[in-house]
């Protein structure tokens, strides 16, 4: 049985890594924010924008807790800020927990972010220097918390494969 919990900051590849590992375990492959989404109707965003973000960590919690309680056997990829609220850090320290943090560099991150079709609300609209200014304030805002993890996986210049086959190591 594996309760996989994928932690890191946005573009660290927690989704595509997650939904890869999961394949290779044959396990299924779930994000919070999707559950969120799907229950609340509302993109995260939205929920931001409307009910605000004390409101959206309190029911990221709930959440959490909720999925971890009435599922076995999965790969979970938690949102950015997830660990840093509501002590959803020491979650990940549990013992049917394996937590992974997915570290990646800021300047993989910001290179990642702007190569890509970015449709992240909190950066779309910030230029290269206020993008890496943006995710080295929130990284090192947010480094304790990853680092609760059980294991972290260096991500920086590595293939989804090849993360995948880090983490399968891990586990063996």
């Amino acid at each position: 049985m594996h309760k996989i919990l994928l932690v890191g900051y946005m573009a660290s590849g927690k989704s595509t890594v997650g939904r890869k590992l999961a394949d290779v375990l044959d396990i299924p492959f779930f994000d919070l924010d999707d559950i969120i989404e799907a229950s609340e109707q509302l993109a995260i965003k939205e929920i931001f924008k409307s009910r605000g973000e004390v409101y959206f960590r309190k029911i990221e919690h709930l959440f959490l807790n909720n999925f971890l309680n009435t599922h076995t056997n999965f790969v979970l990829s938690l949102g950015g800020g997830t660990p840093c609220y509501a002590n959803n850090h020491e979650i990940l320290q549990q013992e049917e927990i394996t937590s992974i943090y997915l570290k990646t560099s800021i300047s993989e991150i910001v290179s990642r972010l702007l190569n890509s079709n970015n449709q992240r609300p909190l950066v779309m609209d910030k230029d290269e220097e206020e993008l890496t200014e943006y995710v080295a304030k929130h990284l090192f805002d947010r480094s304790y918390y990853y680092h609760q993890s059980k294991f972290t996986i260096l991500t920086d210049g590595k293939t989804t494969a090849s993360v995948v086959n880090d983490i399968t190591n891990i586990l063996t």
